[in-house]
């Protein structure tokens, strides 16, 4: 879809552009107009094909939009992939070189885990400092949805904050509210963080309505009590889905299974109740269920981490060391 901006008079592709006001339009209703991304830059006039006008984000939303939410920046890269999903990679020990590894490679989103692993609120405030330098996406995964987990990890200025085995509309709804500032949450008011740049901006309570904007949350779907309740936790607004395969299998009493029918059954489910509502899909597996992922259109794949990276390319050339050596032998070969 094309747009002319007045102040240029030149007509050019609708591009990604300052993320605070960056805007998700469906406008498969309106005629000749398909799902597209919009992006205002507030006070600025532009014309829509079709000659439809808006002026500023608070006009467009009432004139032309069917359904119009901010992208966050999660969302933004989800748009700007194209249909395909974006991959990432998860750190689960403190790994400055793993992490820019997985930047050179093509990876565009690291996971901190915090919920299993050790790393501490420094070590993951770090780590989203190199991250951001490498143009990476961070997502932090706290051991659950109290006060304490949520705030101090969107202190660390993530992209992504993931809460893992929610079974209730309570518990999605406590993410929210610790996660995001007033008036859409409760977030306590602390200027000086990393996420609010050290309170050196203009306005701290325009910075904060900023990050309501851009911080994403995911809640993990994965366990039966979860799947019962889908439709209730699904209709929690401003939170995507986190579908975790292992544990919803062990909880479906098929542990270790994970391509199993009855798991990749409970799968389509949750992802038919979550695009009803308009949710964007994350979830982490190995390679032998990329292909089932891929097929359900997921968003974001996680499928690597440091320990089965370090662990398979030390078995790959521990093997490849034996082999040469059976090799030798069988040869004989005498110097």
């Amino acid at each position: 879809m094309n747009v002319q901006d007045p102040s240029s008079g030149s007509l050019g592709q609708v591009q990604l552009a300052q993320a605070a006001h960056s805007y998700f339009i469906d406008l498969s209703l309106h005629e000749n107009l398909s799902r597209t991304p919009i992006i205002l830059s507030l006070g600025r006039e532009i014309w829509l094909q079709g000659d439809t006008r808006v002026s500023t984000v608070s006009t467009i939303l009432p004139e032309i939009c069917i359904k119009g939410t901010a992208m966050n920046r999660l969302h933004q890269a989800i748009a700007g992939a194209h249909q395909r999903p974006i991959l990432g990679a998860a750190v689960y020990f403190y790994d400055p070189v793993f992490l820019e590894i997985a930047a050179h490679m093509g990876f565009k989103v690291i996971w901190i885990e915090m919920e299993h692993a050790a790393i501490t609120f420094n070590q993951a405030a770090d780590l989203c400092r190199m991250a951001r330098g490498t143009g990476m996406l961070t997502m932090i995964r706290v051991p659950d949805a109290r006060r304490e987990s949520v705030l101090k990890a969107a202190e660390c200025g993530p992209d992504i904050i993931d809460v893992p085995m929610a079974e209730s509309p309570e518990q999605v709804a406590d993410l929210v509210r610790y996660a995001r500032f007033a008036p859409v949450g409760a977030r306590g008011f602390f200027s000086v963080s990393r996420a609010i740049k050290y309170g050196m901006v203009d306005s701290v309570s325009a910075e904060q309505q900023k990050l309501n904007t851009e911080l994403s949350l995911l809640v993990q779907i994965e366990t039966v009590e979860a799947l019962n309740r889908i439709d209730e936790l699904v209709a929690v607004q401003g939170v995507d889905i986190f579908i975790g395969p292992a544990d919803l299998a062990a909880s479906l009493g098929i542990p270790g299974q994970t391509s199993h029918p009855r798991l990749l059954e409970a799968v389509v489910r949750i992802a038919t109740a979550a695009r009803r509502e308009g949710k964007k899909i994350v979830t982490a597996c190995g390679p032998s269920d990329f292909i089932h992922w891929t097929r359900l259109g997921v968003d974001l794949l996680f499928s690597a981490n440091d320990i089965v990276c370090l662990k398979t390319g030390a078995q790959m050339a521990l093997s490849a060391a034996n082999e040469a050596i059976a090799l030798a032998a069988s040869e004989k070969v005498t110097v």
